[in-house]
């Protein structure tokens, strides 16, 4: 017995969904940076979700190229975030105004 495609989706929703909230309510950089690596997780259980459900392998290739860019974005995103952080002391993107450095 396999788990139907919609059960995926409906968790891929939730994931997406959760990361949208995540995005639009806090003002932390780390929380929103957290809820943009939900929402690529969340795309990527849709793609590999399709792949399975069709028997194509499209899906997995597109998701893998997902998860490496998610990976270089977290790794250059982390960067940034403790750059601005060792300079201005805060993670909050409303004290960050990047053009009075």
């Amino acid at each position: 017995m396999s788990v139907p495609l919609e059960w995926y989706l409906l968790l891929s929703a939730a994931l997406f969904t959760i990361g949208v909230a995540g995005v639009l309510v806090r003002r932390s950089a780390i929380v929103i940076f957290m809820g943009i690596e939900l929402m690529l997780n969340a795309v990527n259980l849709t793609l590999a979700a399709y792949a399975d459900r069709f028997s194509a392998v499209d899906g997995q290739v597109f998701a893998f190229f997902v998860i490496t860019v998610a990976a270089a974005e977290a790794a250059v995103g982390l960067a940034i975030i403790l750059a601005i952080f060792r300079h201005r002391h805060s993670t909050n993107v409303d004290d960050v105004s990047l053009m009075k450095w």
